[in-house]
């Protein structure tokens, strides 16, 4: 049955104590991480990036293989407008919660669903993104990441200096399966963990969204931190029904107190209050 813990977006929210036991005595903890962790730190969502000049494009039409083939500068032009966007965003208090929780697991993994590269900015190192990320750029023929290359002067994305093939962002697009390593590892950590924490997804992109299931299958604990009911929501064993920049940094807290990271206000390791299958 769900243990659900409900709070209003900015307030303090109790974390129950199981919960907190069940991280500090850890020795494997999985994180997956979605675009509503990114958009507390002003980040748009992927459909909210069609704004302005992009408004009536489809994300179809700018996010496929085929549509790069057709019009590869449009698409490139798509993506280093948003990779501009990112840069002038920083890493919030849930970002760095999740360096703090790997700090104290003997066995930590993050996988993210984010392209933005706030986990690894905020300082998180074990770290698998499985879209891949908007601050990287391979070429389009060999897959080879190419870490510099000039913008050209005309209507086409710049080009590999290898190959002279289109280069494209590292980030896998409608059509395209997820990299096979870096979904093999996520998929042998959430088969192998004690807790999993997913914090800010949907619970809906596939084969991502099966990761928790597997988790739960092997005997995990799973706790989802969501402001929203998800698919996930009546699988978990526990709901922080709390954006994550407030309730994961509260974790934190009743898990290892004093740790000395950001505040969590509020923070209460009382028993959660309601609940009832989701």
């Amino acid at each position: 049955m769900t243990r659900e813990t409900t709070d209003p977006a900015s307030t303090p929210i109790p974390i129950p104590r199981e919960l907190a036991a069940a991280l500090s005595s850890a020795r494997r903890v999985v994180a997956l991480t979605g675009a509503g962790v990114s958009a507390e730190s002003g980040v748009p969502t992927f459909r909210d990036a069609l704004t302005g000049l992009w408004a009536r494009f489809d994300p179809l039409e700018l996010a496929t293989p085929s549509a790069f083939a057709r019009h590869p500068k449009l698409v490139w032009d798509w993506y280093a407008a948003r990779r501009e966007a990112v840069r002038a965003a920083r890493p919030n208090a849930g970002h760095r919660a999740l360096v703090e929780i790997e700090r104290r697991t003997p066995s930590f993994l993050l996988a993210t669903q984010n392209v933005d590269g706030l986990h690894a900015r905020a300082g998180s190192r074990s770290l698998v993104e499985l879209h891949g990320s908007l601050a990287r750029v391979r070429c389009s023929r060999e897959g080879r990441i190419v870490d510099r290359f000039d913008e050209p002067q005309d209507d086409e994305p710049p080009r590999c200096p290898h190959c002279g093939a289109f280069l494209r962002p590292d980030v896998v697009w409608f059509e395209e399966p997820l990299p096979a390593d870096a979904l093999a590892r996520a998929e042998d950590g959430a088969r192998r963990c004690d807790l999993m924490i997913v914090a800010g997804t949907s619970a809906e992109v596939y084969p991502a969204a099966a990761l928790p299931r597997q988790a739960k299958a092997a005997g995990a604990m799973v706790v989802e931190v969501n402001p929203h009911e998800t698919p996930l929501s009546a699988v978990v064993d526990i709901v922080l029904r709390q954006r994550s920049g407030i309730a994961l940094p509260a974790l934190v807290a009743a898990a290892w107190p004093g740790h000395g990271g950001d505040p969590a206000p509020g923070v209460s390791s009382a028993r959660a209050a309601g609940g009832g299958a989701k």
